[in-house]
């Protein structure tokens, strides 16, 4: 397995993105970020050397405290004949297709493509349960009082194709408790964002809402998208908890980005890429295993538990 890239420009460069590729998660396997013009930062030329003359298989040593999620956002890979750094050659990339309006199937739950006659009914009860508005806060539309006025809103939904609305279905019920969809999809660069998510209180908190979030970004890595998108108010602290959750980077706040409802929104921007998803999708796949859960139904084991088992020094290894 190759770890770096030698170059016909003068110098030799490690290729860092190499390194997280065959080291994924290892312990502070990163440097300043920075591959100068006239050779390597000293910490790069210490994993190259690890590498080429002492014969390591781990990097664990040079313990450069940069966690994964900042790796994938430094990655410098090439210098130019002109010296500039330059971004990661795609010669194999192929834009995917428009994404797939079909049924997702989960062990809690079923995605399929929303329906108003089919799921209108289920979902307005399932809202109705909700103790108070406060879900609708951070949504560009809502509460619903009416049926009539919320059916309204359904149909225009569901002839939309971005965004691509899916209702969420409870396997144990076989009732619709929830919405999602695609949106801002961007066929050309590989980015689709995730967003609507309308969680009635009979799925939220319960592994419905765990599942159907996986079954959706894994739907979308599968048909070749490259980065998976989650935005929200910057003051919604239960949608940026769950990103955070579920294994998205934060990526930063863009001010005054939207006006809804009449409030300004600052918007928090999250993200997974195609190459951090395997191991977040092992978490949450694990998190959601029969056995993570006892008798009563209650985890054994925090999905955040689990990546940091996963993620750990000890299971990082070239």
């Amino acid at each position: 397995m190759a770890l770096f890239t030698r170059t016909a420009i003068g110098r030799l460069q490690i290729s860092l993105l190499t390194i997280a590729e065959a080291a994924p998660f290892a312990h502070g396997m990163f440097y300043d970020g920075h591959l100068v013009e006239h050779g390597f930062s000293s910490l790069a030329e210490a994993a190259l050397n690890s590498v080429l003359t002492k014969g390591s298989t781990s990097v664990d040593h040079l313990h450069i405290p940069l966690p994964y999620a900042e790796i994938r956002t430094r990655i410098m890979t090439m210098i130019n004949a002109y010296g500039q750094p330059v971004g990661d050659a795609l010669p194999d990339w192929k834009a995917p297709a428009f994404p797939e309006h079909t049924p997702m199937y989960g062990r809690f739950c079923r995605l399929e493509p929303l329906n108003p006659s089919d799921h209108g009914e289920s979902l307005f009860v399932a809202n109705s349960l909700d103790p108070d508005a406060r879900a609708w806060t951070y949504l560009p539309y809502g509460p619903f009082t009416e049926y009539s006025a919320y059916q309204s809103w359904l149909n225009q939904q569901a002839t939309s194709k971005d965004p691509l609305f899916f209702a969420i279905i409870d396997l144990h019920t076989q009732k619709a408790v929830g919405l999602a969809a695609y949106l801002r999809i961007d066929v050309d660069v590989g980015v689709i964002e995730v967003g609507h998510l309308k969680f009635s209180n009979l799925m939220q908190r319960t592994p419905i809402s765990t599942e159907a979030m996986f079954l959706m970004a894994q739907s979308a890595f599968h048909q070749g998208y490259r980065r998976y998108e989650w935005k929200c108010d910057a003051l919604n602290q239960p949608s940026r908890s769950a990103a955070e959750r579920l294994g998205f980077t934060f990526e930063g706040i863009f001010r005054q980005a939207r006006v809804v409802k009449g409030r300004n929104r600052d918007t928090a921007w999250y993200s997974i890429l195609g190459c951090e998803w395997p191991t977040l999708a092992q978490c949450i796949a694990q998190w959601l295993a029969r056995e993570n859960f006892d008798e009563q139904q209650r985890q054994r084991m925090s999905l955040q538990e689990i990546r940091k088992a996963v993620l750990s020094p000890s299971s990082t290894r070239i």
